[in-house]
């Protein structure tokens, strides 16, 4: 259990600066994670990892020569944001380009794909490499769903060494991806893990029981066996992992040498450890396998759980050099590397946030109502925090509940500000994207900052209804960071539209049919940017299932109920739609892994949208308080 804490939301924060405190001679904090304290030669391919906090080491404590360059850090369980991670990889670049190199799970493809995008318009040329190791999360068939556990060190480990070893971006890229074709972990399980500040685990074992299967982000496991002795938990292992021994042997000559992980997931101790990995080793050997450089202990953890994980690496003589080769870092450390001179440059220009654009009086007036509007849905949301997170619970991290609040929080503050800096209303939008991208992270991150962001395109910030920032599309860091934030600003943007659609019925907003049927776009926008950046579609249980209907329905009733009418039409419509996934087993995200274990619960992003939208229902208590009565 997670039991030293202060605000459960800074703790991240204030891990990440604890450690940077710690290595202060190796590392180096940068806006949304650290790179390395000392020089990197000129030209040399530059490997940027990252991740939720949580897993320690992993990932900042992977970060020296030998292995990454700088690592991006998200709150706990949740990805960081594009923002962040090119913020860290703008510091960590050297000339020869840039791997981002990640856990597949959604929030992090989404960031780090639209971090790559950005930094590709910057002229950077960057990669990406989703880990895909765990055998329970996908079948052998078809790896590509497949989640990333264990397995980030070891790919991760050699796609640093091929970097280190002067590899140019091309060659180091097909390194590490064969090094993922070629690894595949396991984990079990016997409790779960606590959330900073919650009262209970995210999921329990029964006694006598264990979980097979888990995830690195308190998912529980996908089936429960009785606690077996060490040495059949050992064979347990051994046996599911090389069930797929030639398909994972076959990239690389059918070799029969192995780099073995055995990792421990927080709680279990080193001495149980060592008691599973004297079986394990005993196993591979009578397969015919040769462990190479064995490593026994914590490299990507799960806060508190107990349990543990086996990841197996096929090599061939290029990984295996690649896997042996030395290097130093706070959490990891293998032969001698001599010592390079510091670094010396400004780290402190990695982050730009996009401008404000001064709006029309027509414009800045819709902005402070869109201001007011996003006061509405932090409110909406810290009532309902605990419900959203006891949602996610079920079939996830239990995160959504805290990711949205850090979210709302950040973009309501940001959007005060950038008020009162007479922004417009496009650019309101994308500042509060941005805040809530850089503060919640996630996927949920991602989905809502590309439809605030789209929303805020279709607004302007002129009376004209033109120049509209765009969220930040093309706005270098923030521009990013405006998709994630924007994702989560979904949430506000749906929330802010609403607002906004809440200011139209009252007059502030603007008047007649052409304002709501200009509304309404904003919604198609901020609704299709979702579908288009996130991937889901209606029946994939997710946000979209309380979205799409909501979208359809305004759209349909607004020629002859008028706005306030048919918001409220729709805000019912995505609220019965919301239920109704209860219904619907989940095909995407954490969730798509348990997804029979979530029927008869709603999706929680489906929920969360549906709560704001009702929150902003012209006419409602909440939608009618103006920014200062909601300050």
């Amino acid at each position: 259990m997670t039991v030293l804490t202060n605000d459960p939301r800074a703790f991240a924060d204030e891990a990440l600066a604890g450690f940077a405190a710690a290595h202060a001679e190796e590392i180096r904090t940068v806006h949304g994670g650290v790179v390395r304290a000392s020089a990197t030669p000129p030209g040399q391919v530059a490997v940027v990892i990252g991740g939720g906090t949580g897993h320690y080491p992993a990932f900042a404590g992977w970060v020296g020569p030998g292995f990454a360059h700088g690592a991006a850090c998200g709150h706990v369980f949740a990805s960081p944001s594009a923002s962040q991670i090119c913020s860290v990889a703008r510091a960590a670049d050297n000339g020869g380009g840039v791997i981002l190199g990640f856990g597949n799970y959604a929030g992090d493809i989404l960031h780090f794909g639209r971090a790559a995008e950005q930094l590709r318009a910057e002229g950077m040329d960057a990669r990406t490499l989703a880990v895909t190791d765990d055998i329970a999360s996908g079948p052998a068939d078809n790896t590509a769903p497949r989640r990333g556990i264990a397995g980030d060190f070891s790919v991760l480990r050699i796609l640093g060494a091929a970097a280190e070893a002067g590899l140019g971006i091309d060659a180091a890229v097909r390194a590490g991806r064969r090094a993922n074709a070629a690894t595949r972990s396991l984990g079990l399980a016997f409790g779960g893990c606590t959330l900073p500040g919650a009262d209970r685990p995210l999921f329990t074992v029964p006694a006598g029981r264990m979980s097979v299967g888990l995830g690195i982000h308190g998912e529980p496991g996908i089936a429960e066996l009785p606690l077996p002795t060490a040495d059949r938990a050992a064979d347990l292992l051994v046996d599911r992992i090389l069930a797929e021994r030639a398909v994972a042997a076959a990239g690389v000559g059918g070799s029969d040498r192995v780099a073995l992980l055995l990792n421990g997931l927080g709680a279990t101790k080193y001495e149980e450890l060592y008691v599973v990995h004297r079986r394990v080793a005993e196993r591979l050997a009578a397969e015919g396998l040769t462990v190479v450089a064995p490593v026994v202990g914590e490299q990507i953890t799960s806060l508190g759980m107990a349990g543990l994980s086996l990841t197996l690496t096929f090599l061939d003589d290029e990984l295996e050099a690649l896997w042996t080769a030395p290097a130093a870092t706070p959490a990891f450390r293998r032969g001698a590397i001599a010592p390079r001179p510091p670094r010396t440059d400004d780290l402190t220009t990695t982050h730009r946030m996009p401008p404000v654009v001064p709006g029309g009086p027509v414009s800045r007036a819709l902005g402070a109502r869109l201001a007011g509007a996003l006061l509405t849905v932090r409110d909406t949301v810290v009532t309902h925090e605990a419900l959203l997170g006891d949602l996610d619970a079920v079939a996830g991290d239990g995160d959504h509940g805290i990711g949205m609040r850090r979210g709302a929080e950040a973009a309501a503050a940001a959007a005060r500000e950038a008020v009162a800096l007479g922004a417009g209303a496009g650019t309101v939008l994308a500042h509060a994207g941005a805040a809530w991208s850089e503060r919640a992270g996630g996927t949920s991150g991602a989905l809502w900052g590309a439809a605030l962001t789209s929303f805020g395109a279709v607004l302007g910030d002129h009376d004209d209804g033109t120049g509209g920032h765009g969220g930040g599309t093309g706005g270098s860091d923030g521009g990013t960071a405006g998709r994630h934030a924007g994702t989560a600003g979904h949430d506000d943007g749906t929330a802010g539209h609403h607002s906004g659609a809440g200011g139209h019925g009252s007059g502030t907003a603007g008047h007649g049919a052409a304002d709501g049927a200009r509304l309404a776009r904003a919604v198609r926008a901020a609704v299709d940017a979702v579908l288009r950046i996130g991937g889901a579609r209606p029946g994939d249980k997710t946000l979209v299932d309380a979205a799409v209907p909501f979208a359809d329905r305004l759209e349909a009733a607004l020629p002859t109920a008028g706005f306030a009418a048919a918001w409220a039409q729709a805000a019912r419509a995505a609220g019965e739609a919301a239920e109704a996934t209860a219904a619907i087993t989940a095909r995407l995200g954490r969730a798509r892994t348990h997804g029979v274990r979530g029927l008869g619960s709603p999706d929680p992003g489906a929920v969360s949208f549906a709560l704001i939208v009702a929150a902003l229902t012209p006419g409602s208590p909440d939608a009618s308080n103006s920014p200062e009565e909601k300050h």
